[in-house]
């Protein structure tokens, strides 16, 4: 069983776990870029396996590649939502 979730839900959560991964939360919106955010490639690994978790969304590493903005990243998420 499995809920769909908002824009706005994964967006929070995202914005949460990059605070998790040590980013500045004033510093965090959807225009801010990983790297500005010290956001390694590892965390977005991290990220990925997160929303895997938490909304049954099946990322590979290709489909990150080139995600450069939280913005990019929760675009991703919501169109892979099942």
């Amino acid at each position: 069983m499995s809920t769909t979730a908002t824009r706005e839900q994964i967006e929070q959560r995202v914005f949460e776990a990059l605070e998790e991964f040590g980013a500045e939360p004033e510093e965090i919106g959807p225009d801010a870029e990983f790297e500005a955010l010290d956001v390694d490639s590892l965390d977005l690994v991290e990220l990925a396996q997160i929303v895997e978790d938490e909304y049954g969304v099946q990322l590979k590493g290709e489909d990150m590649e080139g995600v450069r903005t939280v913005r990019q990243a929760v675009d991703l998420v919501v169109s892979k939502l099942p």
